[in-house]
């Protein structure tokens, strides 16, 4: 996941097996037709209505087993009697995004998408059956892996797919699939949590206030609002001119945000697209590179000085409201290069994640008010004015803060190019080394150790905020020391999403299991041994092409006090949904599903897929569940949690819950 979203997504499913009620989703429908059909050739169409929200994943392979998304799998019943395959299945042509969870560039469909398969016909009467292997995932979980059987003749008329009679045997295992949960009528079904722009609100409003302790800024406040309260008939008109001015900076900064809704609305993948280009990214971090040194004082980096004289004519121009907009126009032209890095930093941040051109309004939409306030603010309480610190070398000590910040975010764009490209350049260890040493850098600056070009002599003592931002530095240079480790400090909760994953290391990650944890693969095998030491149990329904799974165990279960509940005081039983290991043959059987449709139960996903249906009527991963060993619930289950307090809050609540057994 990349940029700066601090999103909290909390599902929390109801269990019961004697409602009607169910939680199994599809949001996929599909449909085959015939096209283009003669007397030697035929087009087999499918085609996938996909819901809102949902994607599915392309027919390509994603690296090697294991590594990547499920890709989705058509076979068709061709033979020498009846048709025959001509070509490789078509499917949109769709650029691939890069996912930072696998590291891996994948492909994948939103709404629709439309397969076609060329074929000799050999025999017109002939039935054609397609079967159709896929998963899908939205942003918060992804599905069980299906299977779908669809019918057609060569004359185009669908058909039925002949049913499937259910033996004995069939029931019997299925039923054997069982477990006779306990508690299921406890807990009471919360709420799920809507998404909140408010927050990237928020971030653009805390860069427009570092904004206007800029050199480019600062200084206008008093000389603006002053113009206005002289030049004003009186002190009505001056407030209005003020607040007017205020609005129009407001304006300005949303409407810099348009023009990437246009983009948006051509492909919505547009922005995603922008975010994960590898040239692009490298363009940030070289413009980011210049903006640090710009910032040191170097050189100075300006719009062309005929664009501000302009505008500050039209404004002497037209004079009135129309005047007043050139004002605010000239302000924000004189003042980029102080507020260009600033509004790059929102721009890569917001264009990185879901929703870019909305976030990226919001984020401007709070830019722009925390410009503007101070001129209405100190148009309303003028003697405000008197109490503003003068201009001088502060001004320049923040901008150098600022060079050192952007400095470290130009690493940011360079490790999503290495992270694509897989140059292992920037692992882990080696972008945080990096941010080290321009946490330490700013920490000598501030102390007066190292100067730049516009720096004025020494102050002894050193200013009160040189030593508080300094000491701030220190503390971040050490709260990044544990990143270079391979212990479990290694994980910076605070700066999740900015340094590489955790995978892409300099230290072998691998293990078989996640962050190195004891996992039983087998219901009953972790049963047992839950029986065994007295603890409760922890079912954790994942995937192997799960991403929110992974984000779970790198980001959650990774903080200290979740790992140790997970590693010390449960059982932890990972059943893989996706896992398409065969299944011995005594072990197969076919599963009639709530819809009536029958799956056939060949793999250990399937079976496990399936036992999380049956017991939890639900199909989506992440889906956690604590109970005791013989089958009661301690809470209430849930999904994708990545808050990692509120996931520790939901262990601990189940462990209160928990009554060791008596020996």
């Amino acid at each position: 996941m990349k940029g700066i979203q601090l999103v909290r997504l909390v599902v929390i499913l109801m269990m019961t097996i004697t409602s009607q009620a169910q939680n199994i989703l599809d949001p996929v429908s599909w449909d085959i037709r015939i096209e283009n059909a003669d007397s030697e050739l035929a087009e087999i169409v499918l085609e996938a209505a996909i819901d809102s929200g949902w994607h599915l994943y392309s027919q390509r392979q994603f690296g090697e087993e294991f590594e990547g998304p499920i890709a989705t799998e058509i076979s068709f019943n061709a033979s020498d009697s009846t048709f025959k395959l001509r070509g490789e299945t078509e499917e949109p042509d769709i650029e691939p995004i890069f996912d930072e969870v696998f590291e891996l560039e994948v492909v994948y469909f939103e709404d629709t998408a439309i397969f076609r398969q060329t074929i000799d016909v050999i025999d017109p009467t002939a039935v054609i059956e397609a079967t159709v292997f896929y998963s899908v995932c939205d942003d918060e979980k992804c599905l069980q892996p299906e299977t779908k059987t669809l019918r057609v003749n060569l004359g185009g008329e669908r058909l039925a797919i002949e049913s499937v009679e259910l033996s004995d045997r069939d029931k019997e295992m299925a039923q054997a699939m069982t477990i006779p949960l306990k508690g299921v009528d406890q807990f009471e079904l919360n709420q799920t949590k809507e998404k909140s722009l408010w927050n990237i609100f928020l971030l653009g409003f805390l860069g427009g206030l570092i904004a206007l302790l800029t050199p480019c800024v600062f200084p206008m406040i008093p000389l603006t609002v002053s113009f206005f309260t002289k030049s004003a008939k009186n002190k009505q008109n001056a407030l209005a001119n003020a607040m007017l001015y205020g609005l129009f900076i407001f304006l300005i900064y949303v409407l810099l945000s348009l023009p990437f809704h246009l983009v948006d609305s051509v492909d919505p993948e547009i922005l995603n697209n922008i975010s994960t280009n590898v040239t692009l990214n490298i363009i940030f971090f070289a413009i980011f590179m210049v903006f640090a040194f710009s910032f040191f004082g170097y050189y100075e980096i300006t719009l062309p000085s005929s664009w501000s004289t302009k505008m500050d004519q039209k404004a002497n121009t037209f004079g009135g409201i129309v005047g007043i907009f050139f004002m605010a126009l000239t302000l924000a032209i004189v003042s980029f290069s102080c507020t260009g890095p600033i509004l790059g930093s929102l721009l890569g941040g917001s264009l990185s994640s879901d929703g870019g051109a909305t976030q990226l309004s919001m984020g401007m939409a709070g830019f722009g008010l925390a410009l503007a306030l101070p001129f209405g603010l100190f148009a309303l309480f003028p003697n405000w004015l008197n109490r503003l610190p003068s201009s001088g070398g502060w001004l320049n000590t923040v901008k150098v803060v600022l060079g050192f910040i952007e400095l470290a975010l130009a690493f940011k764009f360079l490790s999503n190019a290495d992270l694509v490209e897989h140059w292992g350049i920037l692992k882990r260890e080696v972008f945080i080394a990096i941010w080290m040493l321009c946490a330490l850098g700013m920490a000598l600056y501030l102390f007066g150790f190292i100067r730049f070009p516009h720096d004025g002599p020494k102050k002894r003592p050193l200013p009160k905020g040189n030593v508080l931002a300094g000491i701030l530095s220190v503390v971040f240079f050490l709260y990044l020391t544990p990143g270079l480790t391979n212990s479990e400090w290694a994980n910076l909760k605070l700066l999740s999403g900015f340094p590489p994953p955790l995978f892409y290391s300099i230290y072998d990650k691998g293990t078989a299991a996640p962050l190195g944890l004891e996992a039983y693969k087998d219901f009953e095998t972790g049963v047992a041994a839950a029986k065994a030491s007295g603890k409760p149990i922890l079912i954790d329904f994942t995937g192997w092409a799960c991403v929110n799974c992974r984000k779970m165990e790198e980001q959650v279960w990774s903080i200290p006090e979740v790992f140790k509940v997970i590693s010390e005081d449960v059982v932890l039983i990972s059943l893989y949904v996706d896992d398409r290991k065969g299944l011995a043959e005594e072990e197969q059987f076919n599963y009639q599903k709530p819809n009536g449709t029958v799956k056939s139960i060949r793999t250990v996903g399937d079976k496990w897929s399936t036992f999380q249906t049956i017991n939890f009527e639900n199909n989506s991963q992440p889906y956690y569940v604590l109970m005791d060993a013989n089958f009661k619930l301690l809470n209430q289950p849930v999904g994708y949690t990545p808050d990692a307090e509120e996931f520790l809050q939901w262990l601990e609540d189940g462990k209160s819950n928990y009554i060791k057994p008596i020996n």
